[in-house]
């Protein structure tokens, strides 16, 4: 095959490290990826950009490896494109952001991407919170009305919910004595990987604590595009059992809303992990109180989790000081 006709492109994901084992996860593309469409063009040109994201083309079967300090490491990509390295890894490493390099070479073609790790700080806790209507202003109860902001309002216009960003900030410092040191963050959705640059993007601009990304199945088509964030949310409470038994000694604070299926989820995870979840916060989305929600609260409350049904994330911040973990 001429390798002139071979495209190509590669994107990385932050990934994580324990003591005994590391993660680090990507796609790889024989078309651009996603976050190759700018995100600051307005109106129809922000609508093209953010179509463009779903009209990717996986690369299955490719090799990519992975450099980190004296490790070399090679595998391929799923059918997907999508590749994770999980890898034994017992080296003296340092808590905070760690550089790797993942290389990726079809014939006589190659690209070179850098990301970074985590390995956390000793921590009060680890938070793990969902992002539309969560922090993200995304109305995810009314389709239409979610459709028409991700098409036509680009990052720029896109709201934070008040108050959010003081709270995310208080969590990532509480018990921390050091400038340097923060309690690790772990953002998990529904969206597509599709969309994680303007989710990292997104949570870059206004100023809420550097985390790692887990998000839903990369999609690949124009009739995808239209039910993004849609579907089964199995995959959430998956990665979010992934994340707690990666790191079993932490306790947790997990954040959601309840447009969608969080309070249950949750609950599902407080029954398996009954001694890691510190605090439970969902935020209220509509106009009054959901009962269904308000009785899955009052059962993960029996099982000694605090929580806290909010509608100003203000409530939020007055219940974490009030029971000690901010």
């Amino acid at each position: 095959m001429n390798s002139q006709l071979v495209k190509l492109d590669l994107k990385l994901y932050r990934g994580y490290v324990n003591k005994e084992e590391l993660v680090v996860f990507g796609h790889v593309f024989k078309s651009w990826s996603p976050d190759h469409y700018r995100m600051d063009r307005r109106g129809i040109r922000h609508a093209v950009s953010i179509i463009h994201m779903f009209r990717i083309k996986p690369q299955k079967n490719v090799a990519v490896t992975l450099k980190f300090k004296n490790l070399e490491v090679t595998t391929k990509t799923l059918d997907d494109g999508y590749f994770r390295f999980t890898i034994p890894y017992e080296e003296n490493l340092e808590s905070g952001w760690h550089p790797f390099q993942v290389i990726c070479k079809v014939y006589d073609f190659g690209i070179v991407e850098c990301s970074e790790l985590l390995k956390p700080y000793e921590s009060k806790v680890g938070v793990i919170s969902d992002i539309d209507d969560t922090f993200l202003v995304s109305h995810s109860n009314n389709f239409f009305k979610k459709l028409y902001v991700l098409l036509l309002k680009n990052i720029n216009k896109r709201k934070v919910f008040e108050d959010v960003v003081p709270h995310y900030q208080s969590l990532s410092r509480a018990g921390q004595e050091s400038e340097e040191a923060s309690n690790s963050f772990f953002y998990v959705s529904s969206s597509e990987w599709n969309l994680y640059e303007f989710i990292d993007s997104f949570i870059r601009i206004h100023e809420l604590p550097k985390g790692v990304l887990k998000l839903k199945k990369i999609k690949t088509g124009i009739s995808d595009f239209l039910f993004t964030g849609r579907g089964s949310h199995d995959h959430k409470f998956e990665k979010i059992k992934d994340i707690i038994g990666f790191y079993p000694r932490l306790n947790y604070v997990l954040l959601g809303d309840d447009s969608q299926k969080d309070p249950y989820l949750y609950e599902r995870v407080v029954k398996i992990f009954p001694q890691n979840i510190k605090a439970i916060y969902i935020r209220q989305t509509g106009h009054g109180r959901k009962k269904k929600v308000e009785n899955v609260l009052r059962n993960i409350e029996s099982m000694n989790v605090a929580v806290c049904y909010f509608k100003s994330s203000s409530e939020a911040i007055a219940h974490s000081e009030r029971i000690g973990i901010t």
